[in-house]
């Protein structure tokens, strides 16, 4: 089992930006030390439900200032950035890293970042499948060319090929998963032979029914069992960790934190086009999320995050660990995190 930090660089009630984002460095830090899987790094634009708005630039950073953990993205928002530009990105990181970074991409919403970038509606509601083609291609291809609906351009070569030999972990170029929160996402994904991020906001029944209906279909698009299933060991399960000695500890301290994150921070989203939003209650949605997700001692956490595995095949996990909005609080849970759930999963 593969334990990850899911880092939003969330901006909690009377907190500064740069506090936020120090918080979300320094849990970067500490999550090597403590010797989890990988980071994955949130990407968000105008909103402090989290305030960091280049994924890539922040993987870029942890991945200078570490050794050995992996870093990923989740996600790039792939709408709202050109897919040649996000490729190119994806193969310097892969390359100078040695192969510790995962791009992981999605459709973001329907909002005001549309406008801002000049991509328009469209590239949310329509155009998200040519574009992952186009950035999958740069990335496997050595020079590639574009005529579709949305880029349409001369071929030219791939610089840097991410495809350059930098030993097994790294010679095929840089892992790519999928955000899919619908049946067309988990269809695009499966289609294409990429795993799927599966959102904290989801139980392990609704999951395990996402994995199946991504397995047929893999196999309905004509990828054979042993490559079904090799991909399939590559999804990652979002969710939330709070490690205290006791159960109502660990809720408490997240049910005094994140809903004032969460009324502040989902409120700020705009839609590009003025529909309505529906709102999550964010009392509601914490107290979910603790039922939902490793949230009290180690035993029990180490135990929610096994059933989890068991009933939907996920064997990877990126797990929010600040969902306390201190920076004391946040490292102590990644550190409790790596030294007493991790012994408990192996």
């Amino acid at each position: 089992m593969r334990v990850g930090a899911f880092i939003l660089a969330a901006q909690f009630p009377g907190q500064g930006q740069g506090e936020a984002l120090h918080r979300a460095v320094r849990s970067a830090y500490v999550s090597e030390e403590a010797g989890l899987d990988a980071v994955w790094l949130a990407e968000h634009h105008f909103v402090p439900y989290g305030v960091c708005p280049s994924a890539v630039t922040l993987a870029a950073l942890l991945l200078g200032r570490t050794r050995r953990i992996g870093v990923g993205t989740a996600v790039s928002v792939l709408p709202t950035a050109h897919p040649v530009a996000l490729g190119e990105q994806a193969a310097l990181l892969h390359l100078v890293s040695g192969g510790r970074f995962t791009l992981g991409v999605g459709r973001g919403g329907p909002w005001v970042d549309l406008e801002v970038f000049g991509t328009g509606l469209r590239a949310y509601e329509r155009d998200f499948p040519e574009s992952l083609d186009l950035l999958l291609r740069w990335l496997r291809e050595a020079r590639v060319g574009a005529a579709g609906e949305r880029y349409a351009f001369r071929e030219v070569p791939v610089v840097p090929r991410p495809d350059e030999a930098l030993g097994d972990r790294a010679a095929s170029g840089p892992p790519v998963i999928v955000a899919c929160t619908s049946p067309r996402g988990v269809r695009l994904a499966a289609e294409r032979g990429l795993p799927m991020l599966l959102g904290m906001h989801c139980g392990d029944d609704e999951k395990a029914e996402v994995v199946e209906l991504w397995r047929k279909s893999a196999l309905a698009a004509g990828r054979c069992p042993e490559e079904v299933a090799a991909v399939a060991a590559e999804h990652v399960s979002a969710g939330v960790v709070q490690i205290a000695d006791a159960r109502p500890e660990a809720a408490e301290t997240l049910l005094k934190a994140m809903p004032g994150w969460l009324r502040q921070g989902l409120d700020a989203h705009v839609t590009v086009d003025g529909r309505p939003r529906r709102m999550r209650d964010p009392l509601a949605y914490a107290e979910l999320l603790c039922g939902l997700h490793p949230v009290g001692p180690p035993r029990l956490c180490a135990d929610r995050l096994a059933a989890t595995a068991e009933r939907t095949g996920i064997r990877r996990f990126a797990l929010l660990v600040e969902g306390s909005g201190d920076l004391a609080a946040t490292e102590e849970n990644v550190r409790r995190l790596g030294a007493e759930v991790l012994p408990l999963l192996s």
